[in-house]
């Protein structure tokens, strides 16, 4: 029974059709009929659990800790005797409605945690009414993930190469467009690969060896194509290592843009363009100055700068400065429901969901994906409704109901 199907238990006055709480009525009365979960509800158990399936290499990817801390200083004071239905979840991004305010952050490399890598998770992300953000160091085409994701809601992230590629740059925007993805992310903080210890222990980067994981998006682009081709005389089939290799210096150039090159994208994307790693005022000042449309204030998971600033502890201070005229999404740190109302709470239009879905991937495909976020959005669901907050508008659900704890 799908948490629709298992709505009509709960009047129609009080439960949207998409209500996630619901998820919890299916799991009840499946127990009725003795059937138990086969994945945990605790979301704090989903890491150590796809730690045991996956490889070192794997693991030692994905993993991270420092963000989780930042969420702890903060705890969530309720409201009593609000008689209110439960919370009204949609929320207006760029103009168009979403269900919920979480997106599915892009990860990369999927197929190294379950051999149907993207595919399962933008199919889960459909299935959940949940945007898909496809990273560029996907395991898996543009086109072949959009079909997967159907009708669902779906933008792409680019890691940008350098102007002298220009053409590949181009090439990747109109594949995506025409593929139906309908906001640019555009990651700053990642234009090398940062110091990363627990990938350096296992001596392990997915980008340059002979696969395409990771490089999928190079591999089937044509422009990539015809220049590997003039360049070495053979294609990229005929010597995958160095093509891999090739592939992810393009993309990982080494040498960051300006903030004078965003008029590059303008130029060729007719969307709404997001600066993902926003960190500072002062960028995010700037990122209104050059007329983005947003910007994900994250740190790309505490992977990439060493001895960096939690996402959610710069997050109040950019709201306050750029919230007026930016639509500003959290990335980083998120582990259950509860932190989703804090971030939200905090300022954030929307909120990225990155490593939780990767462990449920890890566990059991897309439904594991599709058991992590029902189970983050019941949790985030009850969560505002035992608190007194009727909707995640920023009249209801704003940094008043918030308290520091680490005072």
């Amino acid at each position: 029974m799908s948490p629709q199907q298992d709505s009509n238990v709960h009047s129609s006055s009080i439960a949207h059709p998409l209500a996630p709480f619901t998820y919890e009525n299916e799991v009840y009365q499946a127990g009725l009929k003795g059937q138990k979960p086969s994945i945990t509800f605790n979301c704090l158990d989903w890491e150590t659990l796809a730690k045991d399936r996956l490889t070192a290499d794997s693991f030692g990817y994905v993993w991270d800790d420092d963000n989780k801390k930042a969420f702890k200083k903060w705890g969530i004071v309720p409201s009593r005797l609000v008689k209110s239905g439960f919370p009204d979840l949609k929320t207006t991004l760029f103009g168009d409605t979403f269900d919920y305010p979480i997106a599915m952050a892009p990860v990369a490399v999927q197929r190294i945690f379950h051999p149907d890598g993207e595919i399962a998770s933008a199919k889960a992300a459909e299935q959940e009414h949940v945007t898909y953000i496809l990273s560029p160091a996907s395991a898996t085409s543009i086109e072949d993930v959009a079909k997967a994701n159907g009708d669902g809601s779906r933008w792409y992230q680019l890691y940008w190469p350098l102007n002298e590629n220009n053409d590949i740059t181009v090439s990747l925007l109109s594949r995506a467009k025409a593929a139906g993805y309908k906001v640019l992310v555009v990651t700053l903080d990642t234009y090398i690969l940062g110091w990363r210890p627990s990938d350096l222990n296992n001596a392990y980067n997915p980008f340059i060896r002979a696969d395409d994981i990771g490089v999928a998006l190079g591999f089937s682009d044509p422009v990539y194509r015809r220049k590997f081709q003039e360049k070495h005389g053979k294609s990229i089939e005929e010597d995958v290592q160095t093509a891999a290799t090739e592939w992810a210096h393009t993309v990982f150039p080494g040498v960051s843009h300006d903030w004078e090159d965003i008029k590059i994208l303008q130029e060729h994307w007719d969307g709404p363009i997001v600066l993902k790693g926003i960190q500072s005022v002062a960028d995010a000042k700037r990122a209104m100055d050059y007329g983005v449309q947003g910007i994900v204030v994250s740190n790309h998971g505490g992977r990439q700068q060493d001895g960096g600033i939690a996402s959610l502890d710069v997050l109040p201070e950019i709201v306050d400065a750029v919230g007026d005229d930016l639509e500003i999404i959290f990335d980083s740190g998120v582990r259950c429901g509860a932190d989703i109302v804090k971030a939200l709470a905090l300022g954030a239009k929307m909120v990225l969901i990155g490593r939780p879905y990767i462990y449920g991937l890890a566990l059991q495909g897309d439904h594991g994906v599709r058991h992590v976020l029902k189970s983050l959005l019941g949790g985030f669901n009850l969560t505002l409704h035992l608190s007194g907050i009727s909707s995640v508008s920023p009249d209801h659900l704003k940094r008043s109901i918030l308290r520091r704890t680490d005072n």
